[in-house]
């Protein structure tokens, strides 16, 4: 009985993405789906700029198409090389940085996106993608695939951050912010004090999604915060030692009040860089023998006002990082417990 009971719980936890008749598990199976909703109801009026939430850098680059042609985001040096078709096919092993598709993220309990966006030349709609070097999917379809997710989980909360943009003129702008709307509808969150933000407050008005625009657009419309307000400083750097550096020093200039705080735990590339990895790619070369230490120095964080909050991290599917991230907000537990005896 305490079995089955323990079953239900993870069940309703989200805990149990899909299982198979054996009763076992398999680590594809085991995912965080509901890991807000299933936060101790003290958590639910802590200001979610005091949380440790998991993200992921270019969220959306678990596909690109190497037959599309190069970036807008690219240099013409780089547009000329990959008129060869294996330039293409090196440059989607250092565009790609994540496994995952948007749902498959969710479901592992990411809640953060980093997005990046751009028209595509010779197109006549308007059609906005995601791009990263290669174009990626079209963003309308992923936005619906991140609202059916959202509809399925009414208590999980999501920030879309939408950070660049290329050969985009106004036009393209609205409509990328009416496909936007269009998906979210209800579920788009207004622009207001970030310490008013508690998951109980966005559960009373049954919102779910914060979208975060870097570019001056954002003033035409309510439900657009500012990208001020969301900052992430960016260490830019090959060494684990100097992004650690970076991250504790920019934690420790982190803003009190008023914004949200990402801590990107990324490594980036070099030119010397690819060119000694350039057919192992992004993964193999920098990202996989280094993740494990980044998230070494992830255990080691405290979320609140001036700790931790937003932390993002390349092929978030290679190391445990959605849980350990999430479990960080056991230690939040545990200062009320103390505040408490």
């Amino acid at each position: 009985m305490l079995a089955v009971r323990k079953a239900r719980r993870k069940l309703r936890m989200g805990t149990i993405c899909s299982p198979n008749p054996s009763g076992t598990k398999t680590s594809s199976e085991v995912c965080n789906a509901d890991w807000m909703a299933s936060l101790p109801p003290h958590l639910h009026n802590l200001p979610l700029s005091n949380l440790a939430i998991p993200g992921s850098h270019d969220s959306f680059s678990y596909w690109v198409d190497e037959k599309s042609p190069v970036g807008p985001d690219q240099t013409q040096a780089i547009k000329r090389l990959a008129r060869i078709s294996l330039v293409k096919k090196l440059m989607k092993k250092w565009s790609v940085t994540q496994n995952l598709t948007f749902r498959e993220q969710l479901e592992a309990g990411i809640r953060y996106f980093d997005l990046r966006v751009s028209s595509k030349p010779g197109d006549a709609d308007q059609e906005i993608y995601f791009i990263h070097g290669l174009f990626g999917i079209k963003v309308w379809d992923g936005l619906m695939e991140i609202d059916s997710f959202l509809t399925q989980h009414p208590q999980e909360i999501i920030f879309l951050d939408f950070n660049h943009f290329y050969a985009m003129d106004e036009t393209h702008h609205k409509c990328l912010v009416l496909r936007i709307q269009e998906a979210f509808g209800n579920k788009l969150c207004p622009a207001c004090s970030v310490e008013s933000l508690t998951l109980r407050t966005l559960w009373e008005k049954n919102c779910q999604v914060l979208i975060f625009y870097h570019c001056p657009f954002y003033k035409q419309h309510p439900f657009l915060w500012p990208g001020k307000k969301i900052p992430a400083p960016w260490a830019n750097t090959t060494s684990v030692r100097k992004l650690i550096l970076f991250l504790e020093t920019t934690l420790s200039e982190r803003a009190p009040r008023g914004s949200f705080h990402v801590s990107q735990a990324i490594l980036t590339p070099r030119v010397k860089t690819i060119a000694r990895g350039l057919v192992g790619g992004l993964k193999n070369t920098l990202v996989h023998r280094n993740l494990p230490a980044i998230l070494d120095w992830v255990k080691t964080q405290k979320p609140g006002a001036m700790g931790v909050n937003i932390i993002t991290s390349d092929f978030v599917d290679l190391v445990d990082f959605a849980a350990t991230v999430i479990k960080l907000n056991d230690l939040l537990q545990e200062d009320t417990a103390l505040a408490k005896c």
